[in-house]
């Protein structure tokens, strides 16, 4: 349960750049260039990079048979994200000099663990697209994960130190509450939040938060929802008095923290709207498909007079939130895959791959026993006599390849469209396996100065568009210097969770709905949002738009978060039958990635890659 509620990571996904100061009008897509990290206008998933999926997907469909076998490799991996790059590594470990062919639809490698470059005043800064942090390294990565990140040169305790945990907190920033006009009738940015989004880089010694009633007496609420938010945040009133632990725990879990509040605490919609999107960037769902239990597991208010008492292992006192590369784990994905291809960058440690450029048209070389193909979409696959084969459309043409074993890691939800050799129930399993759509928006600031007058280092803003924003993790490692100067430059990293308004009937319906939403988004409303609601929330601290963005990158998922049971909607055990068959394999075909855990975290795609090579090599 501990994994489901820390802070998640993001492994397949879409990418699109805007720079702001260089486009002739805001949201022009400008021409690509040749090395994607950098790359302004459309990346990552562009329209071309899904169009043959969704082709697939509305009914278009290729004979496995229809071409002849061109290509003959050792292994097949389809996606290179961690999960595939973690199983080419672990074959690879078994088998030395087996050739491998990794195939993957986007125009870069690392899935979610997507690398954002800008260049500001003739410095460079680093920002993650998707992946974040490997959370929970110390504690709740299993031995095979930390073994296999250690073994390609993660230093645990040199990054720890590379993250100034006090940087922030020693320039006297808290993190704060944004009410929007639409829903309040006002624009205030409230300070000193007593809850602490969790998990958190800052320690709770160094949190600044102020106490319940100063907090809400400065939040534009009506005094009789003010006294009832006090009970909710100091109350020690136990709302579900005469039941059992055991019971009270069914009962959390099958309550969604939304009607928690409304039912126990006679919240109205402008005090429920205070709560109601705090959860989108954990769980990419609002309140009303989040269980109360896990809110409880989240230190959100409202669970203090219950008697439910909190593993140490559980969020608050788990590890730091601070093992964290300058460009998110866009950093495990290169030296992923610089051990497979050493001729792709120099260097051989976590600090020199920070700076490398890599050289892209390495990845591909016909002298690499391993080979990453950029552009390529799987649309048959299916197993044959000797082993399993791939039918691939890569610059419009089809090629057909083979080899003894495939892996697969890739969407899980396309295999009932491309693999015919799936069993009914098989089927059914990956075809449940919604992903959760997520908006990653990083923002590059000429100076951050307008923040440290605001006297926040992050803002909740759960009735707005962007209900996350705050200032990149404080990193320096190898070159890298984070810039800590306020009057310098800095990234933001902002998050929007599509997603529909009103009830919804589950989870998985919510997350369909919010795709719809995100892919019907005009790409510059991305860039017109984000002026707006940083103006309205730092412009009484200086913030000028037009004189402080340099440049503004959209790295968009319309299938995000992997799907992991929700306490809400799913029978427990149809979820466990479920996870047991989208990962079994299916002939000479075997599954990785975290489809294949239903869990969305970089040690659980790990973990797959280790068991579906295990598979293949015993």
């Amino acid at each position: 349960m501990n994994d489901r509620i820390t802070r998640r990571d993001f492994l397949d996904g879409m990418a699109c750049a805007i720079v702001a100061g260089a486009a002739p009008r805001p949201g022009l897509a400008l021409e690509a260039a040749p090395y994607p990290p950098a790359r302004t206008g459309y990346g990552g998933s562009r329209p071309q990079d899904f169009a043959v999926a969704h082709g697939v997907r509305d009914g278009k469909r290729y004979a496995l048979d229809s071409r002849a076998v061109t290509e003959h490799y050792d292994f097949i991996i389809v996606g290179a994200g961690i999960g595939g790059l973690a199983s080419a590594h672990y074959l690879r470990k078994a088998r030395p000099h087996a050739r491998i062919l990794i195939l993957e639809n986007h125009d870069d490698f690392g899935g979610h663990a997507r690398r954002n470059e800008f260049d500001v005043g003739g410095r460079m800064l680093l920002g993650y697209g998707g992946s974040e942090s490997l959370e929970g390294i110390r504690r709740r990565w299993s031995s095979v994960a930390r073994e296999c990140v250690a073994s390609i040169g993660v230093d645990v305790d040199r990054l720890e130190r590379a993250f100034d945990v006090g940087l922030y907190p020693g320039l006297g920033l808290s993190s704060g509450l944004f009410f929007p006009r639409e829903t309040y009738g006002v624009d205030r940015l409230v300070t000193g939040d007593p809850v602490r989004q969790l998990p958190t880089d800052i320690p709770a010694e160094l949190h600044h938060g102020r106490t319940a009633a100063a907090f809400l007496a400065d939040c534009p609420v009506e005094e009789a929802q003010r006294s009832k938010l006090l009970d909710l945040y100091t109350g020690q009133r136990d709302v579900l008095a005469g039941m059992s632990v055991a019971a009270k725990r069914r009962t959390l879990e099958k309550t969604s923290y939304h009607d928690y509040l409304a039912q126990h605490f006679g919240l109205d919609a402008r005090s429920l709207a205070m709560f109601d999107g705090r959860t989108l960037d954990l769980f990419a769902a609002k309140a009303n498909a989040v269980s109360a239990l896990l809110a409880w597991q989240c230190q959100y208010p409202g669970f203090q007079g219950l008697g439910l008492m909190m593993s140490r292992e559980g969020i608050l006192e788990g590890d730091p939130y601070i093992h964290h590369f300058p460009d998110g784990n866009a950093t495990l994905a290169r030296l992923f895959v610089r051990e497979l291809i050493p001729g792709v960058a120099p260097g051989h440690t976590m600090e020199d791959v920070i700076g490398a450029r890599f050289d892209y048209g390495q990845l591909d070389a016909p002298a690499n026993d391993v080979r990453v193909r950029l552009s390529s979409t799987v649309v048959a696959l299916g197993n044959r006599d000797k082993g399993a084969e791939v039918l691939y459309s890569r610059g419009g043409e089809l090629t057909r390849a083979a080899a003894p074993h495939v892996i697969y890691a890739g969407y899980s939800a396309m295999l009932p469209y491309i693999c015919t050799d799936l069993g009914d129930g098989q089927r059914h399993a990956v075809a449940d396996q919604v992903r959760g759509p997520l908006v990653y928006v990083n923002v590059a600031l000429r100076s951050w100065r307008s923040w440290v007058n605001r006297g926040v280092h992050y803002v909740n803003n759960p009735a707005g568009f962007y209900s996350h924003l705050k200032l990149d993790y404080p990193v320096s490692l190898g070159d890298y210097r984070f810039p800590a100067n306020p009057d310098g430059p800095m990234i933001l990293h902002l998050l929007h969770c599509p997603y529909p308004d009103g009830p919804v009937k589950d989870l998985r319906s919510a997350w369909r709905a919010g795709r719809a939403l995100v892919y019907a988004m005009p790409f510059d409303e991305f860039e017109t949002r984000a002026r707006d609601e940083l103006t309205r929330i730092l412009g009484p601290g200086g913030f000028d738009a037009g004189r402080d963005i340099a440049a503004i990158t959209v790295n968009r998922w319309g299938h995000g978060y992997a799907y992991d049971m929700d306490t809400l909607f799913d029978d427990p055990v149809k979820s466990a039958q479920e996870t047991l068959l989208s990962h079994a394999p299916l002939g000479r075909i075997h599954f990785a990635g975290t489809d294949a855990a239903w869990m969305a975290y970089a040690h659980w795609a790990i973990d797959a890659a280790h068991r579906a090579a295990h598979e293949i090599t015993g």
